[in-house]
């Protein structure tokens, strides 16, 4: 899980301050030395980390806090808003240009996902009503038109390319083929190298001239810590980038570059890659991932996943059930192919308060085997688990791969949930849903 292990020791040395009944300077520098210590065993650049310290610090010797009931608290409190400003304050969007198509040109160094992120890029934009055009403009690294056109293909756009002749001139040309196709987005993939060189700066800063794109976005490996925060420092003085996207925080990433990157470029984070789907692209929320590496959670950003994932007629249909209590395993299982559209149920569990930076030890594979058993099913079956006798069982097992016991397993587990929201629909008046909640088993 990204930030793992950053979280896990920010949250132990608040916890430390949180045991004291009242604070003094003394304790609150000694907690901050251990915060100063979880920043940079997370890659967090020095002067960054430096500067965080002081100004929490500062914050924390205020007569407010010092002289509060829970100043275990306002520190928290004062972490996450430093922190949040640290990447960026507020959720930074997408510009866009007078004229069409806007012209979106991603860089960076080689390895950092940019062609997979145009995909995602233009997917998302898809997705949000736009039509989108990807400009092939990587001729050196072996398979990269071809990779462009296959992700291309998967997210529904458009892919310009002119096989090795010169990227300048082949973006230019994609222009021209965006505005004739009725393109009102251009996304530019460009080449990356292994490290930053003259050539390659040379080559960026020829498309950029020619091209004049909205936005140019550095495209960086959220695992290569430190050394992306040089990477998005010296692309930044070259091409003066608007903004950067992070890959693969899905990783087990130590969180640096996220926490280092806007301090030292003073551009904002905008999107991140959480996975390898090409639908796994997320606006960047600086509050929210404040909050998720400090174990306060990220329900906001679970919300907008459900938004997503689940259809708005299929949310009603759920609602009417549940009121009913008419659910069966057809509700069931389209209920789990949400879930596993919204990331999987590790991810989502992440996301609660008091999960971050824990070693959730949740198998989204799990989920395979009661889908087996579902779909091994007639439409009848799933509509009626009542008329499950041993005979069907037997042949649902066998049709599923699994047991006998799988299946009883899961219809057991069936029938209590269904039982659980009988309870609650039954349930009007915070006494009655306070009184249900203490009858449950812990």
């Amino acid at each position: 899980m990204a930030f793992e292990g950053l979280s896990e020791k920010l949250q132990s040395a608040l916890r430390k301050m949180s045991g004291k009944g009242k604070l003094n300077e003394q304790n609150i520098k000694e907690g901050m030395r251990e915060v100063r210590m979880a920043l940079l065993e997370a890659d967090v650049n020095y002067a960054v980390a430096k500067d965080f310290i002081k100004k929490v610090t500062e914050k924390c010797m205020g007569q407010e806090v010092l002289s509060s009931l829970t100043p275990s608290q306002q520190i928290i409190k004062i972490v996450s808003e430093e922190m949040t400003e640290l990447m960026g304050g507020s959720i930074s969007k997408l510009t866009w240009s007078s004229s069409t198509p806007t012209i979106y040109m991603l860089c960076g160094l080689q390895g950092a996902g940019k062609t997979t992120m145009a995909a995602k890029l233009a997917g998302m934009l898809i997705k949000q009503g736009k039509k989108p055009m990807l400009a092939a403009c990587d001729i050196y690294r072996p398979a990269a038109i071809k990779q462009l056109q296959v992700v291309g293909g998967q997210v529904g756009a458009r892919v310009y390319e002119k096989g090795t002749q010169d990227p300048v001139k082949t973006a230019k040309e994609a222009v021209e083929q965006a505005r004739y196709y009725g393109c009102d987005v251009l996304i530019i993939d460009t080449a990356g190298r292994l490290h930053i060189d003259t050539e390659l700066m040379d080559e960026l800063a020829r498309i950029r001239e020619t091209v004049h794109p909205q936005e140019i976005l550095l495209v960086v490996d959220a695992m290569t810590g430190q050394d992306a925060v040089n990477v998005a420092k010296t692309f930044n003085e070259k091409l003066e980038i608007s903004g950067v996207i992070l890959t693969k925080l899905d990783g087990d990433t130590r969180g640096g570059a996220a926490l280092s990157v806007r301090a030292v470029t003073g551009k904002p984070i905008k999107f991140s890659g959480t996975g390898e789907k090409l639908s796994d692209i997320e606006p960047f929320y600086p509050d929210r991932m404040a909050s998720r590496i400090l174990g306060m959670g990220d329900i906001l950003s679970m919300i907008d996943k459900a938004q997503e994932a689940f259809d708005p007629k299929d949310m009603e249909a759920l609602s009417n059930k549940s009121k009913t209590t008419d659910l069966d395993l057809e509700v069931f299982l389209e209920q789990m192919q949400s879930m596993k559209k919204m990331g999987g149920l590790r991810h989502m569990v992440e996301m609660l308060p008091g999960m971050s930076g824990k070693n959730v030890d949740i198998d989204d594979s799990a989920m395979k085997k009661p889908e087996a058993i579902i779909r091994s099913m007639t439409p009848q079956e799933r509509r009626n688990p009542g008329i499950l006798n041993a005979s069907r069982r037997k042949r649902i097992a066998a049709g599923s791969g699994t047991t006998v016991q799988d299946v009883n397993t899961l219809i057991r587990q069936f029938d209590q949930a269904k039982q659980m929201m009988k309870q609650f629909s039954g349930v009007k008046g915070k006494g009655k849903l306070r009184r249900l909640m203490k009858s449950m088993p812990q």
